[in-house]
């Protein structure tokens, strides 16, 4: 097939590129700087042109554009999209419901929620690629080694603190138990349904919801997954990081403000193809927590760790047991208690925690490569294509 990938700052495009290629397609490339993802009338005459001069069989990006979108539908070029964030809030706009629109999601939940509404989606896990990992990185590099890393955001910059403060007592009260309880809450989602009538209709006093006039986003899916879904990431990663950097040696690869963590070793943020891999390959233990807005899928961090040779330590989600035996291919911990006795354990067995290691890396090797991935996406584009 000719495909044409739009390419922005998502980290597997290059390997989603790559693999194309090793399947024999014609792939070009462009890049763009969007000044709105929903409508850009720059944008979207520059690509029709595109389009008019050239004949491709799809457009394929990485997460969703209602500008793609549009000129697609125009110019009756398919569009294939695979999402690598959940749930995708670009994804819920008029335009997502075209003939031309084949999406690919990584989260189960979100598939079947994007069908009730009469989408046209499909299940798809992401995965990384080990083979280019191990071509990179063939041999140990013991700069690089550290006792447990993470690498990630804080998420200290949220909305919701800004917000907090100008909150009523009794909604502060509420969403102080949501935010606690969703922590709890091992692989599971409950701030939506806390998120009840009586609670929605105070909000616009201290919440203004912004968005595009095609846009099928509500009150509800803003406010649990940007304001109290980055609040419970935030609020779990520095506790719990926190309670480790108490008692281990705890490396913090990220941007955020490495003050929150008392006592950890910060070591600022790391680029994802040259640096990344070394630090999950060289340290006892890797640590992942999916931020609660991703229902049941696996993120893209968890197939890094474990493409890279990594040990892996990882709150629980639905889709890991599909793919993966707990304590034989990676580690789940589903409590802050967990995570410290677990971390104690691994870090004084060390040939239990190489053998996981290895075992998370053959199967990823074996049976998760990246063109398998994309050959199921072809397929199932190849059967309800619309040109």
């Amino acid at each position: 097939m000719k495909i044409l990938i739009y390419k922005w700052k998502a980290y597997n495009y290059k390997d989603i590129t790559e693999g194309f290629r090793q399947l024999g397609h014609d792939i070009s490339t462009f890049e763009y700087h969007f000044e709105n993802y929903d409508e850009d009338p720059t944008f979207e005459q520059m690509l029709t042109k595109r389009l008019s001069e050239e004949t491709f069989d799809a457009i394929f990006t990485v997460n969703y554009f209602a500008a793609i979108a549009n000129v697609c539908h125009n110019m009756h070029v398919d569009y294939i999209i695979w999402t690598c964030d959940n749930p995708l809030i670009s994804l819920y706009h008029k335009s997502a419901f075209y003939p031309e629109v084949h999406i690919f999601s990584f989260d189960k939940a979100n598939v079947l929620e994007l069908r009730q509404m009469g989408m046209r989606a499909h299940h798809m896990p992401l995965c990384s690629n080990p083979h280019r990992i191990h071509t990179m990185f063939p041999y140990q590099m013991p700069h690089y080694r550290h006792e447990i890393s993470f690498v990630g955001s804080l998420y200290e910059r949220n909305t919701y603190d800004k917000l907090e403060p100008k909150l009523s007592d009794y909604l502060r009260g509420y969403f102080d138990g949501v935010i606690r309880a969703q922590i709890n809450v091992s692989g599971g989602n409950i701030i939506e349904p806390m998120l009840t009538s009586d609670i929605l209709a105070q909000l616009p006093e201290y919440f203004e919801l912004k968005k595009s006039k095609d846009s099928l986003s509500n009150l509800e899916l803003i406010f649990s997954t940007t304001v109290l879904g980055f609040k419970v990431a935030a609020q779990q990663r520095i506790e719990y990081l926190t309670s480790l950097a108490r008692s281990h040696s705890l490396s913090l690869f990220s941007n955020s403000d490495a003050a929150l963590i008392p006592g950890c070793r910060y070591l600022g943020s790391v680029d994802y193809w040259t640096q990344m891999p070394l630090i999950f390959q060289e340290s006892k233990i890797n640590l992942n927590m999916t931020i609660p807005n991703i229902k049941s899928g696996i993120p893209l961090r968890t197939w890094d760790v474990l493409a890279s040779h990594g040990f892996l330590m990882t709150t629980f989600t639905a889709e890991l047991l599909e793919y993966f035996v707990p304590d034989q291919d990676l580690v789940i911990f589903e409590s802050l208690d967990e995570l410290l006795d677990k971390a104690d354990y691994y870090l004084k067995h060390d040939e239990k925690r190489e053998q996981i290691a290895k075992n998370g890396f053959d199967k990823v090797l074996s049976l998760h490569p990246i063109t398998n991935r994309l050959t199921r996406i072809l397929e199932q584009f190849s059967l309800e294509r619309v040109w």
